[in-house]
């Protein structure tokens, strides 16, 4: 298929052929923008969580027989945007759940970077945003030195979609 040459009516319709069919095999769950769902799956395949029903207020998987509560976020680089602030945190001091999972994605989906982070290290390294009603994380590269990380890069690469 020569991508170039399709009209953007035709490269709309393609957009959506390609969502259904990711929801069809069970990679994402929503019909938005495929990153936070990407993350989602990629995350429980390599650790064995199961995903929270999409009601949850504050995590997106369980694990330890729904003991533990991970909130899941991932950022995806492109050459126009590079940032590193992740998805809006609502309600970060009622500890609504006890692991950050994120993954950076380069542009074409791939894994960059990933890591667990605990909830007292993103609480300390977060930001309330009045307007938002929500707390900003930046996951910047010095978050893969913090005592009580785990890099999960490699287990997410290893699960990646082939």
């Amino acid at each position: 298929m020569e991508i170039k040459r399709l009209t953007p009516a035709e490269l709309l319709a393609l957009h959506a052929r390609v969502s259904e069919e990711l929801r069809e095999r069970k990679i994402v769950r929503s019909a938005n923008n495929p990153t936070g769902d990407l993350a989602e799956y990629l995350f429980c395949e390599a650790y064995g969580w199961e995903r929270a029903q999409p009601s949850h207020p504050h995590a997106d998987a369980t694990a330890d027989n729904g003991e533990k509560l991970i909130q899941i976020k991932g950022r995806r680089w492109t050459q126009h945007n590079k940032s590193r602030i992740l998805g809006a945190l609502r309600g970060l001091p009622d500890e609504g759940f006890h692991i950050l999972a994120a993954v950076l994605f380069s542009s074409d989906y791939s894994v960059k970077r990933a890591i667990l982070i605990p909830h007292a290290l993103v609480l300390k390294g977060a930001r309330f945003i009045q307007r938002t009603n929500s707390w900003r994380f930046v996951l910047s590269d010095a978050a893969w030195s913090w005592p009580g990380v785990e890099d999960a890069t490699e287990r997410l690469k290893a699960v990646a979609l082939t």
